[in-house]
């Protein structure tokens, strides 16, 4: 079963792979998964498994994780003995960057979605609904216990603008605006 999944099909293990996809592939990878980036240990729930991983790609993954993309992608390509890439860019360093001028606008409404992620439950609808009610550079603070770039990414492709900033080790403030047309 090396490189390939249960169906005998090559599955290239890429940053861009979804991890439902990778773990349907390679269900063996879960634990090592878990391991490399301990927050995906909310894998094992059901409901996250056919959510969360069915979006959430490796590099949102590592993120989340707070890994390197290459060790993350390297480490389960050997263990399904494909060839390790040396060329993976890791963008995390761009993610510092420095406050937008919106954020000087009001926070409007803020959830600290720590105790909804430690019950297993996403706070992905919750916050979309709220977003919604958001006027023009109105601002809306997330608090998270990592980056959660899947929903960022979620809020970006309905014209959202997002930044933010880790304020200790499990502490992750993000702030959505939105855009004016």
């Amino acid at each position: 079963m090396i490189g390939k999944n249960k169906n005998n099909i090559n599955i290239n293990i890429t940053p861009e792979t979804k991890v439902g996809v990778l773990l349907d592939s390679y269900p063996q990878l879960e634990e090592l998964l878990i391991k490399l980036a301990p927050p995906f240990g909310k894998l094992r729930n059901p409901i996250l498994r056919k959510t969360v991983a069915k979006v959430t790609s490796l590099r949102q993954a590592a993120k989340v994780g707070n890994i390197n993309i290459g060790e993350l992608v390297n480490a389960l390509r050997k263990e399904v003995g494909q060839t390790e890439e040396n060329n993976i860019i890791d963008d995390s360093d761009n993610a510092a960057a420095k406050k937008p001028g919106w954020m000087n606008s009001q926070i409007i409404e803020s959830l600290d979605a720590r105790p909804m992620i430690e019950r297993g439950e996403q706070p992905v609808g919750t916050v979309m609904q709220q977003l919604r009610k958001l006027e023009n550079n109105q601002l809306y603070e997330l608090i998270t216990p990592f980056d959660p770039s899947p929903l960022i990414d979620k809020a970006k492709d309905q014209g959202f603008s997002t930044w933010s900033e880790k304020i200790e080790a499990a502490i992750v403030k993000t702030y959505f605006c939105k855009k004016e047309k």
